[in-house]
């Protein structure tokens, strides 16, 4: 039932929105559908939300007292954050494949290697998101206050990340901000891996997928993929200092 209700959200966006703003967008992406174009950025959401869920469980165990007897048993309090982290990832990780098999509705076709890089984004994406999580969970002990942070925080990424737009032509402020958000750096890859087997004109390509850039220069995938890698395990390694000083 979690998993169902969590995909709601996901869908809302990729077939409502990314239908209602199909007539807007037709005439400026060249009659290219604009749900193609958010699909990867649907992705991202379908694991942003469960990758917070999974971190807030701390704030529950904690609340209900289950958390204590977590801490006095006799293992490292890094284990039980790493094993949070992995863990909350996989489940989140499963809900992005869920949704990757309805690629071919949105036109996006159902290559091998493709789903695989797809997956293993995902599950990159959703590590440094639940360490993220993880981290505030740590200091926060009700429930309701976690839940009110995941609402400020989730759509800001997602919305800053050119999930829903392409990060060209924007205002220097708000061009600086995406260039702050981690989430760019996962998303823009995963829009890179669905549109390489994409048969789109090369203009069209430059206009909705141009990447992210520092100044002039285009960042690499694996630079990026590298970054979400990075802040993941910075996260994790405070996130498990955090965790050491809770009574």
């Amino acid at each position: 039932m979690r998993v169902v209700i969590a995909l709601i959200q996901p869908l809302l966006f990729l077939f409502v929105l990314g239908t209602g703003l199909q007539s807007v967008t037709r005439a400026a992406t060249d009659g290219f559908s604009y749900r193609t174009f958010i699909f990867p950025g649907v992705l991202a959401l379908a694991v942003l939300m469960p990758s917070f869920f999974s971190a807030g469980s701390i704030v529950f165990d904690r609340e209900f007292g289950f958390l204590r007897e977590m801490l006095v048993a006799p293992i490292r309090r890094s284990s039980i954050v790493i094993g949070k982290c992995l863990g909350g990832a996989t489940v989140a990780g499963v809900q992005g494949v869920i949704l990757l098999a309805l690629a071919g509705l949105v036109g996006v076709p159902y290559d091998p290697l493709m789903m695989i890089a797809l997956v293993c984004e995902l599950l990159l994406l959703s590590f440094a998101l639940v360490a993220f999580g993880v981290m505030i969970a740590a200091r926060i002990s009700q429930f309701q206050s976690f839940m009110a942070f995941v609402q400020i925080a989730v759509f800001p990424m997602l919305f800053l990340s050119g999930a829903m737009y392409p990060l060209v032509g924007l205002p220097r402020w708000l061009e600086v901000v995406t260039r702050v958000d981690p989430v760019t750096y996962a998303v823009d890859p995963i829009r890179r891996t669905v549109f390489s087997q994409l048969d789109i004109s090369e203009t069209t390509r430059r206009t909705l997928a141009p990447g992210v850039t520092w100044w002039d220069w285009r960042v690499p995938t694996l630079l990026e993929l590298a970054i979400v890698a990075a802040i993941g395990l910075a996260l994790l390694a405070v996130a498990v200092v955090r965790f050491q000083r809770i009574e």
